[in-house]
């Protein structure tokens, strides 16, 4: 589905924290795949899990590739605490990924990496801009409000 282009200069509507979650993966060897498929497979289930439950926290994502060999996902999520709360459940799809990966990865041979980052970004030091843009990144996730003429992104970060 594709998303329509909103016309205009647009900004977050984010209010309060925001909480940021990178989380990736690097084919370290190609020709192992049966070593880095499970890994590559197994997060696009884990999004579709939490796109079909709004309670778990999760308000938006990107998918992205680093290059051929890294792929990763940006998402943005209602609280730090939601974010836990998933990654330790034992009835959701996460934990048990993750515990699968750990007794693989000992005898992986390094063929596959893994990595996250998580930003939680305290209100008044984020700030966006899109510009004839359809929703993405924060603004997806937050939804979006015009910019007023004049407002420049030092102002906006101090409000």
């Amino acid at each position: 589905m594709r998303s329509r282009t909103q016309p205009g200069r647009s900004t977050a509507a984010a209010r309060g924290d925001v909480v940021v979650f990178h989380i990736g993966m690097r084919i370290n060897h190609f020709w192992a795949v049966h070593r880095w498929l499970p890994v590559f497979l197994a997060m696009p289930r884990m999004l579709r899990e939490l796109s079909r439950d709004p309670s778990a926290g999760l308000l938006g994502h990107q998918l992205l590739s680093g290059s051929p060999r890294t792929y990763y996902v940006v998402q943005y999520w209602e609280s730090k605490e939601k974010l836990l709360a998933y990654a330790a459940a034992p009835d959701k799809l996460h934990r048990p990924a993750w515990a699968k990966f750990n007794r693989h990865a000992r005898d992986s041979k390094q063929h596959v990496g893994i990595w996250h980052e998580t930003y939680v970004v305290p209100e008044g030091s984020y700030e966006s801009i899109y510009g004839d843009m359809p929703p993405h990144g924060l603004g997806k996730a937050h939804g979006v409000v015009p910019l007023r003429d004049g407002v420049q992104a030092a102002d906006r970060l101090a409000a």
